[in-house]
């Protein structure tokens, strides 16, 4: 890593709370939750400035007959002609992969499927991202790139074909088609239609900022599939979805390895709400584990974590990902029926580690300032599992204030600083309620000791440093 690119990534890493703000008051994370973002975070819908149909160029919608070059003329033509709506009537539309160009929007009627075929040649080829690195496979079902202004809107639905998803293998290397994806793109706004998509994601934005996706109803479950991704994406509201999925409902992620971190592409800056999250494999909201280009200011306000393979919220990385996860914010929680519990936080260990990870000590994370307020449980197994922190960067700054309900096992936390712990108001615990190991803060009184975790081990300088190719 050159001294320029080093550089550059530690005064990044200054720029978010000043050292002080993590002695402030607990009132701080309910002002947070109300910070007024880039005024051009939220995306607004233009007036059409024409409004075209796909059936008046060709689309059937009978469920048969394959529309893809009936919609794929009308969105050209629309954005040909500067920009407006695409209409989609009530039918059952079989499509491939359709392309949004700038100033777009593809409106769905209420009794309107899309539904995508179940033949590979029917989806794009291009660089997509995948686990956090860029490698040639199949874009989207609906997709832009480089696009402006694009929008998908309507209660409608979209439903991906189960033929075409699930993951690389060796006799199919390329990664298998998302349900919409949006890549380098501004402006982008997914409102009211509900998805059916598993084993595979079902919105992945990549590389995008301006995101406005609200009041979604997002199924993947029977299989391993995301319900959001949020991946190296700046300004973002997701608001009033409801999402069950067979993998993270919402995942925030940045990239893997030397890679993402020479790019440096930060995932910030986003605000979920009012959402109804349930999981059948992995947590609700995953943040992390592609983690190098960083993560930094997310509120999460109001929202329902009806069920969970693991955890309710999974914050996650490891060495090698170098960067840093800081400035996470949640309040207003009601959490239920989480195989593991509500909050586990691991920084040792956590996802695939990269072909070329960032060496030393640059490779391990910086965690910073996570703020948990008003959360309520029921009978979660474990309050909270943070034991997996790295002794060499311990996690600096984590509230827990105004947390009540009922759990069977209560906090174990290592090798963190700056913790406060408030208004604690749980029961049906076994043991101590606090479980600690080189931990400093304030409300840590009658804290159970705990033996030290292991370490994770060093990652090695290469004998030639990475570059990107």
């Amino acid at each position: 890593m050159s001294e320029t690119i080093a550089r550059r990534r530690f005064l990044q890493g200054l720029t978010a709370v000043p050292a002080a703000a993590l002695f402030e008051s607990a009132a701080l994370v309910q002002s947070a939750s109300t910070h007024s973002r880039h005024p051009a975070a939220t995306t607004q819908l233009s007036s059409p400035k024409v409004s075209l149909n796909v059936r008046d160029f060709g689309a059937k919608g009978d469920g048969s007959a394959v529309d893809t070059a009936a919609f794929q003329t009308a969105l050209d033509r629309c954005a040909a002609l500067g920009g407006g709506e695409v209409q989609v009537p009530a039918g059952d539309y079989l499509i491939g992969s359709v392309q949004l160009r700038s100033n777009t929007t593809l409106r769905l009627d209420a009794a309107a499927t899309l539904r995508g075929t179940p033949n590979f040649d029917d989806y794009a080829v291009t660089t997509v991202r995948w686990e956090g690195k860029w490698i040639p496979g199949h874009i989207a079902l609906i997709y832009a790139i480089d696009a402006q202004n694009v929008a998908v809107i309507g209660a409608g639905k979209i439903i991906g074909n189960p033929a075409v998803a699930g993951r690389p293998r060796p006799g199919s290397p390329r990664r298998h088609p998302a349900l919409i994806e949006f890549i380098r793109s501004n402006g982008i706004h997914l409102e009211g239609f509900s998805t059916e998509y598993k084993s595979m994601w079902s919105v992945h934005p990549t590389s995008s900022e301006n995101i406005t996706i609200k009041n979604l109803t997002i199924r993947s479950t029977g299989g391993n599939g995301d319900g959001i991704d949020i991946d190296s994406c700046k300004h973002v509201t997701i608001d009033g979805c409801d999402i069950s999925t067979g993998d993270d409902c919402i995942s925030l992620k940045s990239g893997r390895g030397a890679e993402a971190y020479a790019m440096l592409e930060t995932t910030e800056d986003v605000h979920i709400s009012n959402c109804t999250f349930a999981d059948s494999i992995f947590a609700c909201i995953g943040i992390g584990s592609e983690t190098s280009g960083g993560i930094r200011d997310v509120w999460i306000k109001e929202c329902k974590f009806i069920g969970a393979r693991t955890f309710a919220i999974y914050i996650k990385s490891r060495p090698g990902r170098g960067a840093f996860i800081e400035n996470i914010f949640a309040d207003g929680l009601e959490v239920s029926n989480c195989a593991g519990g509500f909050l586990r936080l691991n920084m040792a260990n956590s996802g695939i580690q990269d072909q070329d990870p960032v060496p030393g000590i640059e490779g391990i994370p910086t965690a910073r300032n996570w703020r948990f307020s008003n959360v309520v449980v029921h009978d979660v197994p474990k309050l909270v599992q943070a034991v997996e922190l790295d002794p060499r960067k311990p996690l600096d700054g984590l509230w827990l204030t105004n947390i009540s309900g009922t759990c069977k096992e209560g906090i174990f936390l290592a090798n963190a600083r700056h913790v406060v712990l408030k208004n604690m108001h749980v029961t049906g615990y076994s043991g101590a309620l606090l479980n600690t190991y080189d931990v400093t803060g304030t409300g840590l009184a009658g804290a159970q000791p705990m033996p030290p975790p292991k370490p994770p081990a060093e990652i090695p300088t290469p004998a030639t440093p990475y570059k990107l190719h």
